[in-house]
């Protein structure tokens, strides 16, 4: 058995950090695009658009994440794709992002007073110009800060992808584990980068709600 010193451990887990970052940044930003369009969808005066939008969010957050990770990383082989791991986590972790930032964002739209709406109607703004130019600046400073806070769980979320064979922060946390039989240091160190990328995101989360909270009260 080759011999692991802690700092192996350590450099090797921050390197398998890396691509935790990267898969949570990328499908963040992916399920922040996808989300949008969802919410538009879902907030639109449009029968089907929004019966179409609720499917999605319905789906999507009534099933398990690591489910929708199976399907796509193995349903495309029925149709004789091979998918790799990093896609297939991607997009898993991408739409199931979108259904919980559509409906975050939703709650924001809707906290905006319905004075605001008629205010704009009285202006003879269309529905479309009422959303650009005075309910979705309004519903964007009330986003902020639990749209960060949802980063958090975006990042915990990938840790669910080693399961389909994605090499991020837990599955290498479990390969070295197999290679140095020191599970206690290992997870120990996993738990502790865990926490490194999470904690500042709360912090700046329960910060920024905070502050938005504050520069509310002074107008």
């Amino acid at each position: 058995m080759m011999a692991f010193s802690t700092w192996d451990i350590i450099r090797n887990l921050l390197l398998a950090t890396r691509w935790t970052i990267a898969l949570s940044l990328a499908a963040f930003i992916g399920g922040g695009l996808l989300g949008f369009l969802i919410l538009v969808l879902r907030i639109i005066p449009s029968r089907a658009a929004g019966l179409a939008a609720r499917a999605y969010i319905e789906i999507f957050q009534g099933t398990p994440l690591l489910m929708q990770l199976f399907l796509a990383f193995f349903a495309p082989a029925l149709f004789g794709m091979n998918v790799p791991a990093w896609v297939a986590a991607f997009c898993a972790l991408t739409a199931w992002s979108a259904a919980f930032l559509a409906e975050i964002w939703r709650g924001c739209v809707q906290a905006v007073p319905l004075g605001q709406w008629e205010a704009g109607a009285s202006l003879g703004l269309s529905y479309a110009a009422q959303l650009r130019h005075i309910v979705l600046p309004q519903a964007l400073r009330l986003a902020i800060a639990p749209t960060v806070g949802f980063m958090v769980q975006v990042v915990k979320g990938t840790a669910l992808t080693s399961i389909i064979g994605f090499v991020e922060l837990s599955k290498a946390g479990s390969i070295i584990t197999n290679a140095t039989f020191a599970p206690f240091t290992v997870y120990g160190c996993v738990a502790l980068i865990y926490f490194a990328l999470c904690w500042p995101i709360s912090f700046g989360s329960r910060w920024l709600e905070g502050k938005l909270n504050v520069a509310h009260h002074a107008h």
